[in-house]
């Protein structure tokens, strides 16, 4: 598997794959593959670092990370559904860590915590509990 830096050339694919990932996760954000490039187009043209994982010309995943003084928040990993359970995220996290990120710095992914299956796997490359986030949503209105 070969890695690059992903550039704004890049942003429709990591758009339609970041729109598989919210779907596949459960996530509530409702945004269009169209909001989702120019959100992504917005990202890497400021804090974020985006990495395609590839064999060959295949897309086979993407990592989407910012790096802070002290901290790598990973905010998306997504591996391509018809490739999944073949280790190929177990191998791109293995990447960032050693290849990618330094190793002076705490690593963050936030995960859904009715996503159990992601849960199991950042538990079972390296990460641990930490935080637990809780929200009351606001009523919605009904006409």
């Amino acid at each position: 598997m070969n890695y690059r830096r992903a550039n704004l050339n890049d942003c429709t694919l990591l758009a339609e794959l970041n729109y598989q990932l919210i779907r596949d996760e459960g996530h509530r954000n409702k945004m269009t593959v169209p909001e989702l490039e120019r959100r992504m187009l917005g990202w890497l043209q400021s804090e974020y670092t985006a990495i395609l994982f590839e064999d060959g010309n295949e897309t086979l995943a993407y990592a989407l990370y910012r790096e802070q003084p002290e901290e790598i928040y990973l905010r998306q990993l997504f591996v391509l559904r018809n490739r999944r359970r073949q280790g190929i995220g177990r191998q791109a996290v293995e990447i960032l860590h050693q290849q990618i990120w330094p190793k002076t710095k705490r690593l963050t992914v936030d995960v859904l915590v009715k996503n159990t299956a992601a849960i199991e796997f950042w538990h079972a490359v390296g990460y641990d509990d930490y935080c637990l986030t809780l929200e009351i949503l606001p009523a919605t209105t009904q006409s």
